[in-house]
């Protein structure tokens, strides 16, 4: 197996040394956990000096009602990867997961029937994931872990999840993060009917979803379109709940509890 403690072996010392210092440097004084922004010889001085996880963010581009733009799935797990990765600590974040399984497209179904949407086959969006963890695998990180912004896919990512287990026979460790997705339907679901907003509580673009971008980037949604949105029905891609209370408080609260629930998750099983 590669492994980039091999290559900095074959290196000049001093070369070792400014590798080191650099990756060092970058996390001092930026705190920058994106793999996506580390040069290769801080990627492998990281490897060497401890950090043994990424965290790869998968999100989707979808319809999110009339008010929510379409790239809020990744917009929010890659945000919020990054508040993850600091928590636990010895943690990078890989770059966004932007295309996953939406629906058909001829018929088109499910969020498939709105402008707006990309989906891709559930068998390019499986070997995609084990094919970039394959690729953290061998560079010397320890621990792979999918955070899964959207519902819709979570059943592959279990499934990815067993099979890299299986094929890397404990030299290294696949997690599913369902932590992260779970608290959403549970704590925070109860947070805002414990606010008086259970009736507002859905599926998809509903009071929960987006007072979540809210917190995470209000640029993402379009205010004067959610102050004038119709109830909730399917012809405007939003499922249950009325989204007009929303807000970037009641937002944070959620988004607070998805990184807590994650950094408990993976500090458990470190």
């Amino acid at each position: 197996m590669f492994c980039p403690s091999d290559v900095l072996r074959r290196l000049p010392r001093w070369v070792c040394g400014f590798a080191l210092v650099s990756v060092g440097c970058a996390h001092a004084q930026t705190g920058n956990v994106d793999f996506a922004r580390l040069t290769w010889p801080e990627v492998a001085a990281a490897v060497r000096s401890g950090t043994d996880t990424i965290i790869i963010p998968i999100g989707g581009t979808e319809q999110s009602g009339p008010y929510i733009a379409v790239g809020k799935h990744n917009v929010r797990a890659e945000a919020l990867a990054r508040r993850i990765a600091q928590g636990v600590g010895h943690t990078l974040v890989a770059p966004v997961v932007a295309y996953v399984p939406e629906g058909g497209t001829n018929p088109r179904t499910s969020h498939m029937r709105f402008p707006g949407t990309i989906s891709i086959p559930p068998a390019a969006f499986t070997g995609l994931l084990e094919g970039a963890a394959e690729s953290f695998h061998v560079q010397g990180f320890r621990r792979v872990v999918f955070l899964g912004d959207h519902g819709g896919y979570l059943s592959y990512l279990k499934a990815v999840t067993a099979h890299l287990n299986h094929e890397w026979h404990g030299s290294g460790q696949a997690i599913f993060l369902g932590a992260y997705y779970d608290v959403i339907g549970t704590q925070y679901a109860a947070a805002l009917r414990a606010r008086g907003l259970g009736a507002a509580v859905g599926k998809h673009a509903d009071v929960s979803d987006t007072s979540l971008m809210l917190a995470v980037d209000p640029s993402m949604v379009r205010e004067e379109a959610l102050r004038h949105a119709a109830l909730p029905n399917a012809a405007q891609g939003v499922y249950g709940g009325d989204p007009r209370p929303a807000t970037a408080e009641l937002g944070r609260i959620g988004t607070n509890m998805q990184v807590q629930a994650a950094i408990d998750a993976l500090k458990g099983t470190r």
